[in-house]
């Protein structure tokens, strides 16, 4: 139910935007930048209630077709799994938290980056990691180019590669002194996977099985 509703918000703001963009591009930009979350500028006017909203509104903000469909994809796969575990108001709140503990991750890494974050990766990326958690023996039906270009694997395997990857992007933008390699807060995804696993295993034995 949350992660439906979640997906439809996210797929109609989208819808938005390209409505705004194909209106008026200077608008768009405006208005996207305006509800994205700007680590320097979020931190120059902590004491600004606006700012801190963007922590959420960013959330339900994507930059492209593949963007939102790709997260929308993750969350539609994992997410349904996370939430019939956590229940329908622990999942939204779990989401919640998880994003705006991955947004935290990557403005502690770039506290002077000027580029907008915008997307539902980093709250996506705690569902993952307590999918990790609850369901580490699932198998998944994945994209894995490395290997062949679609075949079963144990979830666990899928998603400890895909944290190594966005761990070693992250370590990478870092010592090439970049904000975001590529315009991706991989801080955030590493940051949120790490919030989600360590949520899930919070919970009761009982709870998480």
């Amino acid at each position: 139910m949350v992660t439906g509703c979640v997906i439809v918000a996210c797929l109609g703001i989208f819808v938005y935007e390209v409505a705004l963009l194909m209106r008026d591009a200077a608008a768009f930009e405006a208005w996207l930048t305006r509800h994205a979350l700007v680590p320097a500028r979020l931190l120059g006017g902590w004491d600004d209630p606006v700012e801190w909203r963007t922590v959420l509104s960013s959330m339900f903000l994507h930059g492209s077709v593949p963007h939102v469909l790709g997260n929308c994809w993750f969350l539609w796969v994992f997410g349904r799994s996370v939430e019939s575990r956590l229940g329908h108001a622990g999942f939204a709140c779990f989401y919640l938290f998880t994003g705006a503990i991955a947004a935290g991750a990557q403005v502690l890494v770039a506290p002077g980056s000027s580029v907008p974050m915008v997307g539902a990766s980093g709250a996506i990326s705690g569902v993952l990691g307590a999918y990790l958690v609850f369901f580490p023996r699932a198998w998944v039906v994945a994209l894995v180019p490395w290997i062949v270009p679609i075949v079963p694997i144990p979830a666990v395997v899928f998603l400890l590669l895909w944290f190594f990857v966005q761990a070693q992007a992250g370590v990478g933008s870092l010592l090439a002194g970049t904000e975001a390699a590529g315009g991706v807060a991989w801080w955030a995804h590493a940051g949120g996977f790490v919030a989600g696993a360590a949520l899930a295993m919070c919970l009761p034995r009982k709870r998480r099985r």
